[in-house]
């Protein structure tokens, strides 16, 4: 009996130490994807509710897929936790068939509840590793910077990549002074994150923006209020080509 009883335990250890590692290598796995997809993205579109009607979020992100859009984040302030995953649930049923990540704007317990690759928070928001906490699983997470200090603290913090900005002066964060172009270069330099420049940037701009050093942008409004935003989005990604 003792013997017998040592057998199944070993059997159950073996099991159990078969899952975990399998649980192991494909959060690693995860990860590796995510961060490599990270590192190839260009273009990284914010669906922002306070620009389109909520009944319009999936056929935005659409067109922003067909044209080139790399990396998709929701963001919807003063919105619900429930309404923002109900949102992100759809959203995510879609950007999956074209392996394109999404990332969710400021809640970690979205992630815990809809398989989304990733949370995005701001400077006021959870740190880095609440964020974590809250999705209870792998995801990456970015972080808003407004200087070459922030940058630099949210890579110490364990930041995935960073948001970094605004650039120019923009309506989306009407509270934060435009930084300009000086340290675009710099931060580039420093930092040893995917960097994606963000604010105010548009396709007139683009390119004083890609000279200063940016390979990375993120489009919000110039994007959302495009005539046409396929063809908008195939313009600025050719140009960060």
């Amino acid at each position: 009996m003792q013997c017998a009883f040592s057998s199944a335990h070993l059997c159950c250890v073996g099991r159990r130490k078969s899952a975990e590692d399998s649980g192991r290598y494909s959060t690693f796995r995860f990860i590796e994807r995510v961060m490599r997809t990270l590192h190839e993205c260009r273009l990284y579109g914010i669906i922002d509710l306070g620009y389109i009607e909520e009944s319009e979020t999936t056929r935005v992100a659409e067109k922003m897929i067909q044209g080139g859009v790399d990396l998709i984040q929701l963001r919807g302030k003063g919105k619900s936790l429930h309404e923002l995953t109900g949102h992100a649930a759809r959203l995510h049923e879609l950007t999956q068939k074209s392996a394109t990540p999404l990332i969710v704007n400021d809640y970690g317990e979205i992630a815990g509840q809809v398989m989304v690759e990733g949370v995005h928070v701001g400077q006021d928001d959870d740190s880095i590793e609440l964020a974590r906490r809250k999705a209870d699983r792998a995801i990456v997470v970015g972080k808003s910077t407004h200087s070459l200090e922030q940058a630099l603290a949210a890579q110490r913090d364990g930041a995935d990549y960073i948001g970094f900005g605004p650039i120019f002066a923009t309506p989306t964060k009407p509270d934060y002074a435009p930084i300009g172009l000086s340290d675009v270069g710099r931060v580039h330099a420093e930092v040893n994150l995917p960097i994606f420049c963000i604010g105010g940037i548009n396709v007139d701009n683009l390119q004083s923006v890609i000279d200063a050093g940016a390979k990375r942008v993120v489009m919000v409004s110039a994007l959302l209020k495009a005539h046409r935003i396929v063809d908008y989005a195939r313009c600025a990604t050719d140009m960060l080509a």
